[in-house]
């Protein structure tokens, strides 16, 4: 097997750290020489950087979403409530302690209220919804009519695609609520969006649109939540239902109440965490999301990206690097990766420059994993972004790793469906790691990841449940361990990624296997993000 030496790796720029005595965490101890020593060598930052540590920061994340009394998100750590202040607090709180030089980065986002779906007849029930990206505000009371629904045998749908399935539907009232399915496609062969079907729901007459899902596969059951595109032609609020909910409100004399209340500009921030290095025009970049959804405490999504990327911080903060190392907590994720966007976007192209790399953490202890890599090398199929050269360096140390560890892996999707997103439009080589969401495991995957098939990579995915019990501690452990690697590999030399020489790690050098090749057959977007898909 052939064997390279990775003894250096990336790069870092912009802000300035001071040197201090690193923060403890998870059960470190005064005693504890982690807390003394540099921590600038494999052995003793592998050491160090500890499930216990790591899993003290998921805690403190645990008991700040529950003081959160928000009106709207309680139990949580959204971006705009005190959850996610709480969670800045602590986390910039550690790593000023240990000797960071820290800034918050102020950006601007839409804070979005919950919206309200409820039945009052035949049944009174309230129902999960959300407001669809760029809806309208409304709030509506009235009878549903359901627009050409199928709800049974293959539930092909082609609800509400075309003016004409509103034909005899009466839409006359001054409150009349359109029911209408997920699917279909024009006349000319391209996709129903969401946004011609609550277009025509409009036209038609209705004050306010129910859009459930389609119900005819296993990833079509759940509340679809969607987008309605910028500057939607559409004046009329819009909500979601799980396939289960649209047919309970498709009964005969089904009346409902639809609110979407008017979104409200807040002000957040990111947090930003510098260590500079001999090199400081070469940086090396890694960033978690620290928001959750509004939902619940978001202790996998992603607490466990930002936990595990706080532990390395804190670890390394008395090494003394080649490049600059920079951290970054990004907020406002779930919104539609609004903090790391802003922060990118307001950059000079010389700030820029100065990035090697950026590496992503966005759930990395999901409780039914699969280890999972971004896909820079396209090895399983073609990513619909641009993957910008060097990544696949990036890729390779993952993959060697995992190999090294004996331990499985995949491809993820280089979709840019996560805060690499504005990374990777700016030409910044990119990687990251991700052990799944939503999608389902399947019985390949359960012979070589364990787990149980049949069930989500995460159930408590953008739930309530997502909280200190949604982990797998075994990959938690192993994915912190390499997000420490990378992190002290490219610190020290991004040489792979971008051609500027570093030197090597102290200490004894790690030769790691090249890469076993991906396991399995699963494709994915290679992120956590909230997705809001507009068909």
């Amino acid at each position: 097997m052939k064997l390279r030496i990775f003894a250096a790796a990336a790069t870092a720029t912009a802000l300035v750290v001071v040197p201090g005595a690193a923060a403890t965490a998870g059960g470190h101890g005064h005693g504890n020489p982690c807390t003394k020593q540099a921590n600038d060598t494999y052995a003793e930052l592998l050491k160090c950087v500890t499930l216990q540590g790591v899993l003290g920061h998921l805690q403190k994340f645990q008991k700040i979403a529950g003081n959160n009394d928000d009106a709207y998100y309680p139990g949580s750590r959204a971006a705009g409530t005190e959850g996610y202040a709480d969670s800045v607090r602590y986390v910039s709180g550690l790593l000023r302690k240990a000797g960071y030089k820290v800034t918050l980065d102020p950006f601007e986002f839409q804070f979005v209220f919950p919206a309200l779906l409820q039945q009052l007849t035949p049944v009174n029930a309230e129902y999960e919804t959300g407001a669809f990206t760029n809806s309208p505000p409304g709030d509506v009371t009235g009878p549903v009519i359901p627009v050409d629904v199928n709800l049974t045998g293959d539930r092909a749908s082609t609800s509400g695609c075309t003016a004409d399935d509103f034909t005899g539907l009466d839409f006359s009232g001054p409150n009349d609520v359109a029911l209408i399915q997920r699917g279909g496609t024009l006349p000319d062969g391209t996709a129903c969006s969401f946004v011609i079907k609550a277009q025509n729901a409009e036209a038609a007459g209705a004050e306010a649109v129910v859009i459930f899902n389609q119900g005819n596969d296993p990833t079509r059951e759940g509340l679809i939540v969607g987008t309605l595109g910028d500057n939607p032609p559409v004046t009329i609020p819009v909500v979601g239902a799980s396939f289960a909910d649209g047919s309970a409100l498709a009964q005969a004399g089904s009346t409902a109440h639809v609110r979407v209340l008017p979104s409200e500009t807040r002000t957040d921030v990111n947090v930003i965490a510098e260590l500079p290095g001999k090199n400081r025009n070469n940086v090396v970049f890694a960033g978690a999301h620290l928001d959750s959804v509004g939902d619940g405490p978001g202790i996998n999504d992603n607490g466990s990206g930002s936990a595990a990327i706080l532990e390395t911080a804190l670890q390394m903060a008395r090494i003394k690097p080649q490049n600059t190392v920079r951290f970054a907590w990004w907020g406002a994720e779930e919104e539609g990766l609004i903090g790391s966007t802003a922060y990118v976007e307001q950059l000079t192209q010389a700030e820029r420059d100065r990035i090697a790399l950026y590496l992503n953490y966005d759930m990395v202890g999901s409780p039914n994993y699969i280890f999972q890599v971004y896909d820079a090398d396209e090895s399983s199929f073609p990513a619909p972004v641009v993957v910008p050269p060097g990544s696949t360096a990036i890729e390779d140390l993952y993959e060697s790793y995992y190999t090294w560890k004996d331990e499985p892996y995949d491809d993820a999707e280089f979709s840019g469906r996560s805060d690499y997103q504005a990374f990777i439009e700016a030409g910044i080589p990119s990687g990251g790691l991700f052990t799944g969401a939503e999608v389902v495991k399947t019985e390949e995957q359960q012979q070589i990841w364990g787990g149980v098939a049949g069930e989500s990579f995460d159930p408590c995915y953008h739930q309530a449940c997502d909280d200190i019990d949604n982990l797998d501690l075994d990959a938690l452990e192993v994915n912190s361990d390499l997000i420490a690697f990378a992190q002290l590999t490219f610190a020290y030399s991004t040489e792979s990624v971008n051609g500027v020489p570093g030197r090597k790690v102290p200490g004894k050098p790690i030769k790691l296997p090249a890469p076993a090749g991906p396991q399995g057959t699963f494709v994915t977007d290679g992120g956590g993000a909230q997705h809001h898909p507009a068909d």
